[in-house]
């Protein structure tokens, strides 16, 4: 990592002592005109990161390079990765693979034709964090495949057209799992959406499930995400013994998309929004 890059605390100690001991955790923060421009920076370095991984998405080339081109396309871009050292995670992105849910560890493993593979990329720019995901296809994907990952983007479309000043956020995972009931699609209730900025994880949580507890609604100036994440079969996850990879209990594929969002005072805007010069890598979005 070159010296001159700007590094969140728990790049030296593996601990994020500030994101833990804020008072952003208690009270979801409403940004200032900076602040979003700070992370609406991060959140377009994220997108460069992401695009130049999926181009490089083909079957036989392991995680570990696909990780090997994020790390790289981020220090270009002036950003530390932040899942790096984050909690001690040992890579600069997420990779999973099929029934992996979330937070795989990139390694060895060459994707193999046929395989659906989730890339979680998140940036730490000139103090701010930016956060965004796609599930992609590998080579020759099956039609479950295809409708996996496409209801998993579809989640993701109708959770965001919802977002207004004066939406509550439990009713994200009231839509969310509507449309993903309608295609026999379950909805991961472990992990949620999180407000980002100044730290990576902070208020407001976002549950993606129904019947949720999240208590809250939307006001202009707050940024989270949504990051829906969409099994094949059962809701339900185990982590392995690595303590970071989660997977689905029953062995059947997982799908998720996350973006990261501004409320503002008419609607929200997407900070992490595919591009003209994104790949053009699925039929629907």
């Amino acid at each position: 990592m070159p010296v001159h890059i700007a590094r969140p605390d728990y790049a030296y100690t593996g601990w994020p002592e500030e994101e833990i001991e804020s008072r952003k955790q208690n009270s979801v923060h409403i940004h200032s005109a900076a602040e979003i421009a700070g992370i609406r920076a991060a959140c377009v370095l994220g997108r460069r990161v992401l695009d130049a991984v999926a181009a490089a998405i083909r079957p036989g080339i392991t995680t570990d390079e696909l990780d090997r081109i994020a790390h790289e396309v981020t220090i270009a871009g002036g950003g530390y990765p932040s899942p790096l050292n984050y909690m001690s995670f040992p890579k600069s992105c997420c990779t999973s693979i099929n029934e992996v849910i979330c937070h795989g560890i990139p390694d060895a493993r060459p994707l193999e034709d046929g395989d659906i593979v989730n890339i979680d990329i998140s940036v730490f720019l000139g103090g701010y964090h930016g956060d965004l995901n796609e599930t992609l296809l590998v080579g020759n994907v099956d039609e479950a495949g295809k409708m996996l990952v496409r209801g998993s983007w579809e989640s993701l479309q109708a959770a965001i057209e919802m977002c207004k000043p004066g939406v509550r956020f439990r009713d994200v995972g009231e839509v969310i799992t509507a449309h993903a009931s309608r295609s026999g699609l379950s909805v991961v209730r472990t992990y949620c959406g999180h407000g980002i900025g100044e730290l990576f994880h902070c208020a407001p949580n976002i549950p993606h499930y129904a019947n949720n507890k999240a208590v809250g609604i939307m006001k202009p100036g707050m940024v989270f995400t949504i990051e829906p994440m969409i099994n094949a079969g059962s809701w339900k996850d185990v982590t392995w013994p690595d303590g970071w990879t989660s997977v689905t209990v029953d062995g059947k594929r997982s799908a998720q998309f996350e973006h990261t969002l501004l409320i503002t005072d008419n609607g929200v805007e997407i900070l992490t929004a595919r591009t003209d010069d994104s790949p053009k890598l699925f039929p629907f979005a």
